[in-house]
């Protein structure tokens, strides 16, 4: 189960069909994501696609010599852009792909529009979701919710997307969900609905263990989205916001204007691909290796291309070069900034004591250690606020609790009162009397002894003590133990095997430490193929927006780097880039310059 690689076959077979020839891709908003997450706009290039427009735009030129290749979501609004379309149309044929199922009267619009018999074929290609990575997809969506029940708008459009990832995998799964949500009961039904109403398209070939649906419910595990995150992709999406797989890197004290956006992406990178899930002080040595590598790939002087065959050496690899050269500079600024950002931030100290109020039971140790990180001045107040939501939701019942002297101690760091008040939502949105499962402390004889066993290991590194719910709650699936009490199948059920197809599913959102989790049990249960999907992928930020519910700015640093310590981490990043980067002679007959 792939559903990057479902995607880019989507598109390509798009391409491919339209045969020979120039043309323009037409896409909305939501597809024009969908497409540039799996594809580069090179890799389009070289499929004769020399043109990428909005459906929606208004200004675009009549071109007759280029064919057009339509993917678009099924909207009104995208069918009724497209009958305008029909009916003047600006390409000589279409080609039109729907990223879902579409109704037959919206199919008999079109026709009627199709005057001059311009449209060449109409097909449902299910790829309407991001493919985040091979394991992982998103719908891209905030505000799912209006307090413990769905946006009446936005049911439907998650019910699309789940059902076009099963119809894109090809899978006719059971169903089965959290019976603390109701969320997740009505979007269950609402996916057996479509399976039902549909059941020619998912009359796919019967395997002995049916592919099982889980759909949960992101306040049943408010924790994990408050986490730093210590892996390269987690790592840049916490600190610098990844989204549909762009940084924006314009705010990074003296970037060059070619980096102020960059594009990470495991399909068309091989050095972010093979340290996606290595952790920063692995991602900091393979930088330099990556560096060094670069040096010594790096063409030499051009006095020594002497001949045609010297020129000709270089032409070829040049390509290879500028390509890798282009690595070194974004995975550089990347890591630099990080490294920055958790310097200045403190982040070391402030991820210690997260992991403890997450993980360990020492009440006394915990409000000791937060109490002193948040007389720190140079604490962040996101920081500040992430570590009180964490006490909040760690300590909620507490006897000796102490969360109203913390609330005093954000007031006089200067904390606004619409972030505090976050606090209390966040408590209310995944507290103790919401969730379905014991998402702290192990009720049970057998949790509790597995819990002192792995206290007696003791972790490798005390900054990835935690392990998201959805671990235990697959682990569980995965042996046959997951109960129904907590998890009921939608109607009658029989399966007892363990399941090898499981697609899940977070309403909510889902984090990339539960990404890591899915990647990790991937590669160490044989037979068991898992995929991960949410609503949006989450970072603090996006988290405490969407699950509070409150119209806030964002939370700001308490502590600002003065222009003085700007030039002075600007100039030592410089220099360590040049070193590593540049040849000698370059540097020395520069650095007169810069000085003056």
């Amino acid at each position: 189960m792939n559903v990057t690689l479902a995607v880019k076959q989507y598109i390509s077979k798009m391409i491919e069909s339209s045969g020979p020839g120039m043309k323009v891709l037409l896409m909305d908003k939501e597809t024009t994501s969908i497409v540039s997450v799996v594809y580069t706009q090179s890799e389009i290039l070289q499929k004769e696609v020399y043109l990428f427009e909005r459906i929606d735009s208004k200004n675009r030129d009549n071109m007759k010599h280029l064919k057009a290749i339509c993917f678009l979501r099924p909207t009104k609004e995208n069918v009724e852009h497209l009958i305008q379309e029909l009916r003047r149309p600006k390409y000589s044929v279409y080609f039109i792909y729907f990223s879902n199922v579409i109704s037959k009267s919206e199919i008999k619009a079109l026709a009627e529009a199709d005057e001059q018999e311009v449209v060449a074929e109409v097909q449902e290609f299910y790829g309407d979701f991001i493919a985040v990575n091979p394991h992982l997809f998103s719908l891209n969506l905030q505000g799912v919710s209006r307090g413990r029940s769905w946006e009446p708008s936005v049911l439907p459009r998650v019910t699309q997307g789940l059902t076009s990832v099963l119809l894109a995998l090809k899978k006719c799964p059971m169903i089965r969900y959290q019976l603390s949500s109701d969320m997740s009961k009505r979007l269950a039904e609402s996916v057996k609905q479509i399976i039902t109403k549909e059941y020619e398209l998912f009359d796919f070939r019967k395997t002995e263990v049916p592919p099982l649906l889980l759909i949960l419910d992101r306040s049943d595990d408010a924790i994990t989205p408050l986490l730093n995150q210590w892996t390269y992709q987690a790592m840049v999406h916490e600190l610098l916001g990844l989204n549909n797989n762009r940084i924006d890197l314009s705010r990074v004290p003296g970037i060059s204007k070619d980096l102020r956006e960059v594009v990470l992406s495991a399909e068309n990178d091989e050095f972010y691909a093979n340290n996606l899930y290595l952790n920063f002080g692995e991602i900091g040595t393979n930088i330099k290796n990556l560096m060094e590598d670069f040096q010594k790939k790096k063409p030499k002087d051009k006095q020594k291309l002497e001949s045609i065959t010297d020129m000709k050496a270089f032409v070829d690899n040049y390509p290879q070069f500028k390509k890798m050269s282009g690595t070194v500079s974004k995975h550089v600024t990347v890591v630099g900034e990080l490294s920055r950002l958790v310097s200045e931030r403190q982040l070391m100290e402030v991820s210690e004591v997260e992991q403890e109020l997450a993980c360990q039971n020492d009440h006394s140790s915990a409000q000791q250690n937060l109490r002193r990180l948040l007389q720190n001045p140079r604490l962040s107040e996101i920081d500040a606020v992430r570590l009180v939501m964490l006490y909040a939701l760690r300590y909620e019942k507490h006897s000796s609790g102490i969360l109203p002297s913390l609330m005093e101690e954000l007031n006089r760091k200067g904390v606004l009162e619409r972030h505090r008040k976050m606090i209390q939502t966040v408590v209310e949105y995944g507290g103790k009397r919401i969730r379905g499962s014991e998402l702290i402390a192990p009720t049970d004889a057998v949790a509790i002894t597995k819990q002192f066993f792995k206290g007696l290991k003791g972790v490798e590194n005390v900054y990835t003590q935690h392990q998201p719910l959805l671990h235990d709650t697959l682990d569980q699936l995965i042996k046959g133990r997951l109960k129904d009490s907590q998890f009921p199948y939608l109607g009658p059920s029989s399966l007892r095997d363990r399941p090898q197809d499981i697609i899940v599913f977070i309403i909510g959102g889902a984090t990339y430490e539960e990404a890591l989790t899915v990647y990790n049990l991937n590669r160490t249960m044989p037979g068991v193929r898992i995929v991960l999907g949410g609503t949006i992928i989450h970072n603090t930020k996006r988290s405490v927006s969407l699950n509070t519910n409150l119209d806030t700015p964002p939370l700001k640093s308490l502590n600002r780097l003065t222009l003085k310590s700007c030039i002075k981490h600007l100039c030592f990043y410089i220099l360590v880039c040049l070193f590593f980067i540049c040849p000698t002679n370059f540097l020395v007959g520069h650095m007169k310059k810069w000085t003056t």
